[in-house]
Parts: C-alpha cells; sequence; structure tokens
C-alpha cells in the first residue's frame, strides 16, 4: 500500500458526481415553512455530498468492476483493495460528521450507508433485483434524503411529518424514479455481463424513455398540485420554467434514441444529468432564497 494507490483509488469514490444528487437536498430545504440554521445546512451538505454519497459510489464500483464508462467517469482505473480502505473512512467520517449536527440525522446516514452497501454487496447485491433495486434507490436518494435533509438542519417533527411536506417528499421519489433508469441505459452490456437485471435492462431502451416521461410526469404534476395547495404559485411558475430546458433535452434525445439507438450513450446520459441537476438546483434554491427574503 502506498499514497499514490490511494490517489489512483479517489476517483473511483466520484465526488463530482455527487453534484448530481443534489436537487433532493435544496428540495427539502425549500419545501420547510420554519427557519433553520444555514450552518447546520452547509454541514449535512457536506456529510451527504462529500462523504456519504462518495463513499456509496466507491462500495458499487469495488463490487461493480466497471471496465466501461460509468457515471461521472468516461475511463474508470481499476479497483483496488484501497478503494475499500478509502470507503471504510468516508463512512466514519459521515457517521460522525452527522453525529456533530444531530444523532437521529446520524442514525439516518447509517441506515443509508448501510443499504447501499447491501445494494452492492456481492453477498446480498440488490442491484440484480430490478423491481427490489429500483424501489430502494428512487426511496432512500428521494424521500428518504429529503426528509434526512430536514432532520439534520433540525427541523421539527411537526414540520417534517406534515402531510404537504410528506407529499413533496414523495415527488422527490417520483423524481428519482423517471431519472433513475436512465442513468442504467447506457450500460445494457456491462450490467447483463454481471448478471444484474436493472430495470432499464428490462424495459429496454425505448421502454426506459417512455417509463422515465411517465413517472417524471406524474412527478412534476403531483409538485405543482402540492404548491397550489400550500398558495406557492409563484414556487409552481419558478419550477416549470426552471424545467423547460430538462423537458426540451429529453424530448430530444428520446426523439434521437427512439431512431438510433446508440444515441443511449454515456455522452447523453451525463449531459442529461449536468442539466437537469443544475436546473432544478437553481429553482429550489431561488424557492428557498424566496423564503429568506
Amino acid at each position: 500500500m502506498s499514497l499514490t494507490s490511494y490517489r489512483q483509488a479517489l476517483p473511483l469514490l466520484r465526488i463530482p458526481f455527487s453534484v448530481y444528487l443534489m436537487p433532493v437536498f435544496w428540495f427539502g430545504l425549500s419545501a420547510l415553512r420554519e427557519p433553520f440554521s444555514p450552518w447546520r445546512a452547509v454541514g449535512v451538505f457536506v456529510v451527504l455530498h462529500l462523504l456519504a454519497y462518495p463513499a456509496s459510489n466507491g462500495y458499487n464500483s469495488y463490487y461493480d468492476r466497471d471496465e466501461g464508462s460509468i457515471g461521472g467517469l468516461r475511463q474508470p482505473p481499476p479497483v483496488s483493495r484501497e478503494l475499500l480502505h478509502l470507503v471504510w473512512l468516508f463512512d466514519a467520517l459521515a457517521v460522525l460528521g452527522g453525529a456533530l449536527l444531530s444523532l437521529p440525522f446520524a442514525g439516518l446516514v447509517a441506515m443509508y450507508l448501510l443499504v447501499s452497501k447491501a445494494y452492492s454487496y456481492e453477498g446480498i447485491r440488490l442491484k440484480k433485483y430490478p423491481l427490489v433495486s429500483t424501489l430502494v434507490v428512487v426511496v432512500f436518494q428521494g424521500a428518504f434524503t429529503f426528509v434526512m435533509t430536514q432532520v439534520g438542519v433540525g427541523a421539527s417533527s411537526t414540520a417534517i411529518s406534515a402531510s404537504d411536506n410528506l407529499l413533496l417528499a414523495l415527488v422527490s421519489t417520483l423524481f428519482l424514479c423517471g431519472s433513475y433508469p436512465l442513468t442504467q441505459v447506457y450500460q445494457h452490456q456491462e450490467d447483463a455481463r454481471r448478471g444484474d437485471r436493472t430495470l432499464s435492462l428490462r424495459l429496454g431502451i425505448r421502454g426506459t424513455f417512455v417509463f422515465a416521461g411517465v413517472a417524471l410526469g406524474i412527478g412534476a404534476a403531483l409538485l405543482v398540485a402540492v404548491y397550489a395547495q400550500r398558495n406557492e404559485w409563484p414556487h409552481a411558475l419558478l419550477f416549470l420554467t426552471a424545467t423547460l430546458p430538462v423537458v426540451g433535452l429529453f424530448g430530444r434525445w428520446a426523439w434521437l434514441v427512439w431512431y438510433d439507438a446508440s444515441a443511449a450513450n454515456f455522452d447523453h446520459t451525463m449531459r442529461m444529468n449536468q442539466v437537469s441537476s443544475l436546473c432544478l438546483s437553481a429553482a429550489f434554491v431561488v424557492m428557498l432564497l424566496w423564503r429568506w427574503w
């Protein structure tokens, strides 16, 4: 073992790729109607995006041993034992950092990390089962993270358990339900080689886009309905405006894929992730600032 080996393993944590999961964090904060500490929010962001998510990414890479492109890495380096050491370090730092904010938050972070291990670990490997793995990912990266963020910043149980807040948490899961299969659409050969029957592989390329469009459409409709119920029409208008580039890009990509399956590739997938993440994050940040001002 050497410092060079750890440096070579570090990219497999895919820390920049964690940026694509930011919308759920901002969504959870923007949904709160009570004040919270900005410093606690910074702490939650660091624990989730710089520690917990990279640990999950690294563990997944360790057991997948991808030879082709994966999320955030066009040419992943070879997997080594040092990667697993980094994963354990980031796991420990995530739980410890969570405990500095609150013990309930630390418990939720630990639960998230354990479930992410079950997703990838060869002895369990939920990833082999298309419906179970999809359910686990969309719930834990969606509604669970939405609520976990609110717990981390110290939101009251009353605010978290409010019916409109739980409906917004459901929206985050619906958005993940639409976007998650799209992240698998270019990995059909890799997944089939490992025996992982992912949802996208089962749906096929065209079916993946149809499924994603329906899930994202239902999520957007529910989001607008909840904003209307909360009399937050400016938020609904902002969301619809901010997602216009996402809708346009998705529609164009679906059209290309419909006539040429090779368009379901790494480059288009990463571009879709980047645009949707930045547009949604920007919308929720503006909503958050709107509430503060």
